[in-house]
């Protein structure tokens, strides 16, 4: 992942709105959500959110579709992971990692056991 897309992606979940949105998508899973559902969910007025939106799908951290006469958003899950393997790509020096240290960081022998 190059530094200017970790750039983008770290600053569009750096908000307050946007991360609130990000983890909705999340959870959600691949189903997706109508902006009028995480605007339901978040609290988020629509003129606020289709900004959000914007900032979230430029930065490559959701993706839309179209259903019927809803646009579906669903979490770019791969961009996700490939965020969370750059910030972690060089856990512990790349030496096994300590004890309580995240999942996320540990070693690939050390996750599949």
């Amino acid at each position: 992942m190059e530094t200017k897309t970790v750039i983008a992606a770290l600053a569009a979940l750096a908000q307050e709105s946007r991360l609130a949105i990000f983890r909705a998508l999340v959870q959600a899973g691949l189903a997706g959500l109508s902006a009028g559902k995480i605007g339901e969910i978040t609290g988020i007025a629509p003129s606020s959110l289709s900004f959000h939106m914007k900032e979230l799908t430029h930065a490559g951290m959701v993706t839309s579709r179209q259903e019927g006469r809803f646009v579906i958003y669903t979490a770019h899950f791969d961009a996700m992971n490939a965020l969370l393997a750059f910030l972690t790509e060089n856990c512990c020096g790349g030496q096994s990692c300590m004890p309580g240290c995240s999942p996320a960081c540990a070693n690939p022998e050390e996750r599949s056991s």
